[in-house]
């Protein structure tokens, strides 16, 4: 069924085996790929169309939402289509491109993801001063560098790891092309790149991860003296749903990147790139938005007046 590789492609060998307990996982990725698409285009739709959520806090959800849409378009129906024709072969400019995009979305949610903790931030411990604080210039300065820094760390890595010479196996156990997967294959000496990578690393997940943690650290604080008990515990809730899901996110990105090359598994690291590509753009739209009574008053109004409209 698998075709082999006769040209300079690369061989993805995929996330599942074609067992009975693998073909059910596979449909349980793409039930989890469908609703992370819809999930996060109602967003997209519901803050465009709705003047209330025009805010900082919903732009920055949206491009959250944008984010999420982009890297499991990217990833997903190549790993679907592999996986249905036993195709498994890619080109080194699509290798390229996946490694560039992949990083690009993934390193600026990273910053994406801080940027919203400061958002917060504000809100609970500055309400009076949140406009100055959270002004419109200042929150697409951070969203507009989000986006830079992700691009910039993807051409980087997608460069440097496609100007490697490659052995003649060229199986990469992986079912996208990620950077240290595929530096695993070059014929050189690849430490100069993985020390630099793992500089980039840092920068990218280690900085905005400790300014999360110290916004909702600050936050907690001010939680913790609210006179309220269902306010607070309403505060709590909401902060530790975004906090597991924050963990999430950049615990699985830190075990890829960050982690030494002696303790690197295939098979571990091929489950816990599905949890950052894969499970947090399913829960991102459920967590940070749906759950707002904002956004369920907006498709409250968006259904009513479709409705309206139906009937007219």
């Amino acid at each position: 069924m698998e075709r082999r590789n006769t040209t300079s492609d690369f061989i993805l060998l995929g996330l599942f085996k074609y067992t009975r307990a693998h073909f059910f996982l596979f449909l349980m990725v793409l039930t989890m790929t469908i609703t992370s698409l819809t999930g996060n285009t109602l967003m997209l739709l519901l803050i465009h169309r709705d003047l209330r959520l025009h805010t900082p806090m919903y732009f920055l959800l949206s491009q959250l939402s944008f984010m999420d849409l982009m890297l499991v378009s990217t990833i997903v129906p190549k790993m679907a289509a592999d996986y249905v024709t036993g195709k498994k072969s890619i080109s080194p400019t699509g290798c390229g491109l996946q490694i560039f995009v992949s990083l690009t979305l993934g390193g600026g949610e990273s910053f994406l993801l801080a940027a919203m903790s400061y958002d917060r931030y504000v809100a609970v411990c500055h309400p009076l001063r949140y406009p100055i604080l959270m002004n419109w210039r200042l929150c697409l300065q951070m969203t507009l560098g989000s986006w830079l820094l992700g691009a910039a760390d993807g051409l980087m890595q997608a460069t440097a790891t496609l100007s490697f010479p490659y052995c003649s196996a060229r199986e990469i156990d992986h079912f996208f092309c990620e950077a240290p997967m595929l530096v695993r294959l070059a014929c050189a000496d690849t430490s100069v790149f993985e020390k630099v990578m793992y500089i980039c690393c840092v920068l990218m997940l280690l900085v905005p991860f400790s300014l999360i943690l110290t916004s909702y650290g600050l936050i907690l604080s001010a939680v913790l003296q609210m006179r309220s008990t269902e306010a607070r515990k309403k505060a709590f809730a909401t902060c530790s749903s975004h906090l597991a899901v924050v963990g999430l996110f950049y615990g699985a990105a830190i075990f890829i990147y960050m982690r030494p090359k002696s303790y690197r598994s295939a098979n571990h690291d091929k489950v816990v790139s599905a949890f950052y590509t894969i499970f947090t753009p399913v829960l991102n739209p459920l967590i940070y938005s749906l759950r707002n009574s904002e956004v369920k008053g907006a498709l409250e109004r968006w259904l009513r007046k479709c409705t309206n409209l139906k009937h007219q």
